[in-house]
């Protein structure tokens, strides 16, 4: 199974939510069945991840040092099974240029809360405190363990 996340620069919520859910599979040793990239719609590829996400991950014992963006023209969509978006527009961005990935893109939040949250954007924390950072990732990563768990549950993660 083929996993993407997508936020704008690919170099923070997308950056960071691959790193935590390349460990979340790590943990549970599946690395050999789920494979995990992210990019970004309005990345400039090659970027280095952001100093404060990378230190936001690293409580979690993530490591997104050598992570580099990807922009999402570059970064083969269209083959993954599910695309995780961390805003609703994101969402639309990428159903704009892959329409037959419906059913297959969801926001972050939208999947993990099966579509019952109000709020389903991940806000950008982009030029913001350490402390935003970190309150991202955590955001992050509770909405990942719930999508792990929900995969895990419809069987995907076999």
């Amino acid at each position: 199974m083929k996993i993407m996340f997508v936020c704008t620069g690919n170099i923070c919520r997308s950056a960071m939510a691959e790193g935590i859910f390349r460990k979340i599979v790590k943990d549970h040793g599946k690395e050999d069945k789920i494979q995990v990239y992210s990019c970004g719609t309005y990345a400039d590829t090659g970027d280095f991840a952001t100093e404060e996400a990378v230190s936001a991950v690293r409580k979690y014992g993530v490591d997104i040092t050598q992570h580099r963006a990807t922009n999402v023209r570059e970064a083969n969509v269209e083959k993954m099974d599910f695309v995780f978006c961390a805003t609703y527009r994101h969402k639309q961005m990428i159903l704009a240029l892959y329409p037959f990935m419906e059913g297959k893109v969801y926001t972050i939040k939208e999947y993990a809360n099966a579509g019952k949250e109000k709020g389903i954007d991940i806000a950008d924390p982009w030029g913001c405190s350490y402390e935003v950072y970190t309150r991202c990732a955590e955001e992050i990563k509770e909405n990942l363990e719930k999508i792990y768990e929900q995969m895990e549950e419809k069987g995907l993660t076999k």
